[in-house]
């Protein structure tokens, strides 16, 4: 299969699960002095879905990325991208679970669905960690050799297991505390942002020592 194929499918299913995303917000009667209270009600909901979207955002960018830095695919390499796809057209499911909870208010609920969407948010990381690995020990596949990015790489090549390390501290901290677990899910979303950065940044750098060297 070729490279254009795998980021063509998983184009496509990003593009789906960030239009699917919006279709949560479902159409109520509005009597006549409530929209106020209607959209206060909502507000769960709207700060979910700007998370959710963030997080699928971040995680189209990582994969974009990604594969900007591989050359071509193998068997195995496009299983673990199907892997990543899955886990991360999950997003939406976790979602619709934690506004509800949310919502209706219930703590039980809600710590149940924080457990949901930090699980869903591990196996995401976990399997960007896979992508990570498999592709250090596949250099055949890689368009940057990593002999002149060495020290840069290095500094990153953790950042998949520390996301999954705040995803399972704040999957923790639901036995004592839905706020404490909610402020690390956020925190778990962002860090993931900063680790694109991160990535991209070695990436740039890897692209450019290459033109570099190609133009001595």
């Amino acid at each position: 299969m070729s490279k254009s194929r795998i980021d063509a499918l998983s184009d496509g299913v990003f593009a789906i699960l960030l239009t699917i995303l919006i279709l949560e917000f479902q159409p109520e009667t509005i009597k006549p002095g409530s929209l106020s209270q209607l959209v206060s009600h909502q507000a769960p909901l709207f700060l979910m879905y700007v998370l959710s979207y963030f997080y699928v955002g971040t995680n189209w960018l990582f994969h974009h990325d990604y594969f900007q830095y591989v050359k071509r695919t193998n068997r195995t390499l496009n299983v673990l991208n199907l892997f990543v796809l899955f886990t991360v057209t999950l997003v939406n499911y976790a979602m619709v679970l934690l506004i509800e909870a949310l919502l209706d208010g219930n703590k039980g609920d809600i710590r149940l669905a924080f457990i949901v969407y930090d699980g869903v948010a591990l196996l995401i990381s976990f399997s960007f960690l896979l992508l990570y690995r498999y592709l250090e020990h596949h250099p055949e596949l890689q368009t940057i050799e990593r002999s002149g990015i060495t020290s840069h790489y290095e500094r990153i090549r953790l950042d998949p297991a520390r996301s999954v390390s705040i995803y399972l501290l704040s999957m923790i901290a639901t036995s004592f505390s839905n706020l404490v677990a909610g402020v690390l899910l956020v925190a778990g979303v962002v860090f993931h942002f900063i680790a694109y950065l991160r990535f991209s940044r070695v990436v740039h750098i890897a692209t450019k020592e290459k033109s570099e060297n190609l133009t001595k």
